[in-house]
Formats: C-alpha cells, sequence, structure tokens
C-alpha cells in the first residue's frame, strides 16, 4: 500500500510541533523547497548533512517500446534527479529491524 505525504500535511505538522501559524509554515516549506530546487539547477547536486544527496543526470536519446501498442518510438533526452540517502539515514530507517 502506497501512502502520499502531502504539502498539507508537512504544513500542518510545522504548525503542531513548532506553533508558528500556517501560513508562515507554508511560507517556510516553499522558501526550504525553492532553495533546494534551485540550488539542483545551478549547481547539480545538493547535499543535505544526515539526509542524503539529490543531484541532476542527463539521461540521453533512445529508442523505447510502447508496451500497449509494441510500437517503438523515441524517448527524447531529458534531465531526471536523483536521490542518494546518507548513512545516517540508512541507519535510522533500519534501525528497527
Amino acid at each position: 500500500m502506497r501512502i502520499n505525504l502531502t504539502k498539507k500535511e508537512i504544513i500542518n505538522s510545522i504548525y503542531m510541533q513548532i506553533g508558528f501559524s500556517k501560513k508562515i509554515s507554508e511560507t517556510l516549506l516553499e522558501d526550504i523547497l525553492e532553495i533546494i530546487l534551485k540550488n539542483i539547477i545551478i549547481h547539480k547536486k545538493v547535499k543535505i548533512a544526515k539526509f542524503g544527496t539529490f543531484s541532476l543526470r542527463r539521461k540521453k536519446e533512445r529508442i523505447g517500446r510502447n508496451p500497449k501498442t509494441k510500437k517503438s518510438e523515441i524517448i527524447s533526452e531529458r534531465n531526471v534527479i536523483l536521490f542518494k540517502a546518507s548513512k545516517e539515514f540508512k541507519k535510522f530507517i533500519n534501525k528497527n529491524d
């Protein structure tokens, strides 16, 4: 079962834990995400200590196949974002096992 975490839930969590108003909590979250995105675009990599590293990678144009029609098509060149968890984050995830 897949559970999605929404921005609204993060904003409510900031509101409940820190006590900022919901408007300030929303602005804070938006600013953090904007800083991360801008730095990924400029520097191609963002490392957040004890969390992980986001990096930008260019995928080359390639031939793919549509599984429904079985027709070969060209998949265009594009950027993709990769995430690699830090050692501390991996330890935290596996702490309860």
